[in-house]
């Protein structure tokens, strides 16, 4: 049934795609359209046979470079966007590894190495929970989340950039190596001990938020949600919104890692709510689930419960990223999200057309 519900939204999408232009904005990015609209406008008012000229040659230079990068073939590049998206869990960074949430800076950098060079590109929580996934065409997005804000994760040099031996000074080095690779990365902060809780470690916030990274909801405190009354969850997450955004004031907090991976006794205190520190809404929260997540156009998707994989470089090692990473890539019903270059369009192998959530059917491009 959806399969032909599908079909039947991409009829009509045909159909009156050139009555309704701006439909394409919606899932596109608006900018661009904008500047193509204004190298196009009518310039008749100013009556001159040059402006007409220039109209003329911007048009031709348009429909050049339309030709010359013609759309890909999802087919092609194996294009399933109803694949699982991995979203993997890092703490600190220990010589000796320690406990089973941390791993050595050798074990680390391998991993980062692994991902990209076998075709995973990093989005942050926030884009996977508004399905807002940009990376290239035949990549695959992977989801980096560091908890705890530690020194170990960043620390900043005498010049004020990332420092190169920590968790996410290593993520930037590595990612500089690729020529398709941003260091995006999804941080949660614990707003009472940033970095090492010194003015210092304030500093690091904008810096990462200068790197493309997101900053993420990790409470204040890191108490056990579970443990406290209504009111003091609600301060818990509004005081960590508060003093991000302060210190970063075009931040945008809304993705929740909860501490220790418990909810508050009513679930619904994680999602939004407000106190004399101010007010939160989150649009993702992440669990410390054992799994990938499913796509966000997958009718399985809740962006309310992104389940999250712990890194560990062994492949023996059942349920954590290595053993993961070596199931979605033998495909099957964990085969991994692998984008067609296309924002504006949701491509998969049209078998798959049940697993769609229908919200999505008008950007559906089954093959």
């Amino acid at each position: 049934m959806l399969a032909s519900l599908v079909a039947l939204a991409l009829l009509l999408a045909a159909c009156g795609s050139g009555d309704d232009p701006a439909s394409d904005d919606e899932a596109g990015d608006p900018t661009e359209e904008v500047e193509d609209g204004d190298g196009l406008e009518d310039p008749a008012d100013d009556g001159t046979e040059d402006d007409d000229a220039e109209v003329d040659d911007d048009a031709d230079g348009t429909e050049e470079e339309a030709a010359a990068e013609p759309p890909v073939d999802p087919a092609e590049v194996g294009a399933n966007e109803l694949g699982v998206v991995p979203v993997v869990m890092y703490h600190q960074l220990r010589e000796d590894g320690g406990s089973v949430y941390d791993m050595t800076e050798e074990e680390y950098r391998q991993e980062l190495e692994w991902l990209f060079d076998n075709g995973y590109r990093p989005i942050t929580t926030t884009q996977l929970a508004r399905g807002d996934i940009d990376v290239p065409a035949g990549t695959k997005p992977v989801v980096l989340t560091y908890d705890d804000s530690t020194t170990s994760q960043a620390q900043l040099t005498e010049d004020g950039e990332l420092d190169p031996t920590t968790s996410l000074g290593i993520l930037v080095e590595i990612a500089a190596r690729y020529d398709d690779v941003e260091p995006r990365a999804s941080v949660y902060v614990i707003s009472g001990s940033l970095f090492g809780g010194t003015p210092a470690g304030e500093r690091v916030l904008e810096v990462l938020h200068g790197h493309g990274m997101e900053i993420g909801n990790h409470t204040h405190t890191h108490p056990n949600l579970r443990g406290l009354a209504p009111a003091e969850v609600r301060d818990e997450l509004a005081t960590n919104v508060a003093v991000v955004t302060e210190l970063v004031p075009d931040a945008e907090v809304v993705t929740l890692s909860l501490p220790l991976g418990v909810w508050p006794e009513d679930r619904s205190l994680a999602i939004s709510g407000s106190s004399d520190a101010g007010s939160y809404e989150h649009e993702g929260i992440l669990l410390v689930g054992a799994n990938p997540a499913p796509s966000p156009f997958h009718a399985d998707f809740d962006p309310l419960a992104i389940p999250r994989i712990r890194s560990n470089v062994d492949p023996t090692a059942e349920l954590e990223s290595a053993w993961w990473f070596g199931v979605i890539e033998s495909g099957g019903t964990n085969a991994p999200y692998v984008s067609d270059g296309n924002p504006d369009t949701i491509s998969f192998p049209a078998e798959l057309a049940d697993r769609l959530d229908p919200a999505h059917a008008d950007r559906a491009n089954p093959y």
